[in-house]
């Protein structure tokens, strides 16, 4: 048995956060049952380009492998009946919506402890249910900038940048996959549910990290560095090869003398402009400068195997394809592949949690509404008269399953 086999997740999600975090816990083994709404085609996500057709893309499948999707209509009495009768047969409700829509489709604690005393309601929204920007839609590229992240990326005297990733979506999916995991914990210790409410705007202001700290304790306000150099430690950022560009880091005095050693200019080790990360920061113009040439003679594998030799910590500035063929990649099996019917062989990345072993086999991303029958017939009992009673009230939206 995979480690979440026991645990049930109704999820209405869309785009990236919200996809990204649940597809974690359905790898874990969870039993993530997508909640689409068929009147307006399902998740937004099935129609990203490229590589997108009909109501399937191959974005939609990097956020939604091994989950099941039932069409519902939440505007509806009777979309919301069934939903309610199913949260009766599962641990958690989880969304990714507007800080003001889980309260008004019904998807909180004390709209479904009725129900279901134990459910665990997630709520990841971008800004949270309080607050005067609750009911205001947020976006990664959006929160990278209100929260300082553009302000320190990209070269001095640039325009801001973000990061070529979402990762305000990767990472606050994480945490509200593991608020649901705690939530879960405390009701089957307590026998008593809760709401989680998690923001992509808390998730962003928390990663500041020591930034936010310099800044809040000594008015130190971080600024962009050149060659993505780190803040404070020196040397530790990009330098050109003769045939691109590597990543090294003097991150310790073991790897700072390691890695003049190894570039054949070993007395710098020992002279007192460099003496220590306080002295290298202070006199970086006149360090960098020399590092730089000496990293332009070679091409960065030829740099990789003699800072490696020399237990330096570095990397080159990988292509994706660079990187999704790297050595490191195949050995700790990161590649899948799964068929889908109208997108062929969809080859992706898998997800980042490991707890024993990686499981072999993976489903395609659902289809919309490919599991409303099942998964009701399954929880309710729900037979075909009544189905079709369901479906002629409107509960499934304009599709019949």
């Amino acid at each position: 048995m995979r480690p979440l086999e026991d645990l049930r997740i109704l999820c209405v999600e869309q785009f990236v956060a919200g996809p990204f975090g649940s597809m974690v816990l359905a790898e874990l083994g969870a039993d993530v049952i997508k909640i689409e709404d068929a009147r307006l085609g399902g998740d937004v996500a099935r129609y990203v380009p490229p590589l997108q057709q009909g109501q399937d893309s191959v974005y939609f499948e990097a956020f939604n492998r091994n989950k099941r999707s039932i069409a519902l209509d939440l505007t509806t009495p009777a979309g919301r009946d069934v939903f309610r009768r199913l949260a009766a047969h599962a641990d958690a409700v989880y969304s990714n919506l507007r800080g003001d829509v889980p309260e008004r489709l019904g998807l909180t604690y004390a709209q479904l402890a009725d129900v279901n005393p134990r459910i665990v309601c997630v709520s990841l929204s971008g800004y949270g249910t309080t607050g005067p920007r609750r009911a205001e839609p947020a976006y990664d590229y959006i929160l990278q900038g209100m929260a300082g992240w553009m302000a320190l990326t990209g070269e001095p005297g640039g325009p801001p940048a973000k990061s070529g990733l979402s990762l305000v979506d990767f990472c606050g999916g994480l945490v509200a996959g593991q608020s649901l995991l705690a939530g879960v914990h405390a009701a089957r210790r307590d026998g008593v549910g809760t709401d989680c409410d998690v923001s992509l705007f808390e998730t962003a202001m928390a990663m500041l990290t020591y930034p936010a700290a310099w800044q809040l304790t000594g008015g130190i306000e971080p600024t962009r560095r050149a060659h993505s150099a780190h803040p404070s430690l020196v040397p530790f950022q990009n330098f050109a090869t003769s045939d691109g560009w590597i990543v090294a880091g003097g991150s310790k005095e073991k790897f700072f003398r390691g890695m003049v050693a190894a570039l054949g200019i070993p007395d710098l080790a020992d002279d007192p402009r460099f003496a220590d990360f306080p002295s290298r920061r202070e006199n970086e113009s006149v360090l960098l400068p020399i590092l730089a040439q000496a990293f332009a003679t070679r091409t960065t594998a030829e740099w990789i195997k003699e800072l490696g030799a020399a237990g330096v910590p570095c990397g080159p500035v990988n292509t994706v394809e660079d990187a999704l063929d790297d050595p490191q990649t195949h050995a700790r099996g990161l590649l899948l592949e799964v068929d889908h019917p109208d997108l062929g062989r969809v080859r992706q990345v898998a997800g980042p949690v490991r707890v024993g072993e990686r499981p072999s086999e993976h489903r395609r991303a659902p289809k919309l509404g490919e599991h409303t029958r099942e998964v009701l017939t399954e929880l309710l009992g729900t037979t075909p008269e009544e189905l079709a009673t369901l479906s002629q009230s409107g509960a499934f939206g304009p599709d019949t399953p």
